[in-house]
């Protein structure tokens, strides 16, 4: 069962900054975290592989800072980690992303699962989960509070405004993840300190 997880780094919102002149946030003044929902995605792959086995792979387009996030992502467990960093992504709206994204996983040779958090904390749009989706011409089920795997089948818990329903598609497919889906583990200090140590990130730019 080998696994894409794709995370974003977001703004730490306690420490972000507001312009009262262009009523705009001030990105540069906040540090960056890995996104919460991305974190029950990733989350959800490391339970996976538990039953499994296989590989995870965590992914995220972003300035060269982002590669914090993948680290974290590291140090809990991933096994690989890919940034997608370079100035023509500067700016990038969903759509662009989940483009450069779908272009960056078709060089990955091979996936079962591509896993997303539903929404970042930042844009809340919930939309480069089903974008990259539909750009892979892959199934999706989207906001998922429970996964199960079959043998050649995932069957997913879709969280309804008014309940629930169950879902099932065949491999490969993305999946959309619920916060309310897991508890993300703690990773030990020992493995980020491995993470930062020990394990590469791979950069991509638009030469890639």
């Amino acid at each position: 069962m080998d696994i894409v997880v794709c995370i974003k780094q977001v703004p730490e919102t306690n420490d972000i900054g507001w312009d009262p002149k262009t009523g705009t946030l001030i990105r540069e003044s906040a540090g960056g975290i890995l996104n919460p929902n991305d974190k029950n995605a990733l989350e959800a792959a490391l339970q996976l592989r538990e039953k499994h086995e296989g590989l995870i792979t965590a992914i995220s387009m972003g300035p060269p800072q982002a590669e914090d996030a993948l680290r974290e992502a590291l140090g809990m467990g991933a096994d690989k980690a890919i940034l997608l960093s370079d100035r023509q992504f500067a700016g990038a709206d969903t759509l662009s992303t989940s483009y450069a994204l779908s272009l960056a996983l078709k060089k990955i040779v091979r996936f079962d699962l591509i896993l997303c958090g539903k929404e970042s904390s930042d844009g809340m749009t919930a939309q480069v989960g089903p974008q990259l989706a539909e750009l892979l011409n892959l199934p999706q089920l989207t906001n998922a509070t429970e996964i199960i795997i079959n043998s050649n089948s995932v069957r997913i818990k879709q969280k309804l405004e008014d309940g629930f329903r169950i879902l099932k598609t065949s491999f490969p497919a993305l999946i959309t993840v619920e916060r309310e889906m897991n508890q993300p583990r703690i990773p030990p200090m020992d493995s980020i300190m491995e993470a930062y140590r020990e394990k590469d990130v791979l950069v991509w730019g638009v030469g890639n």
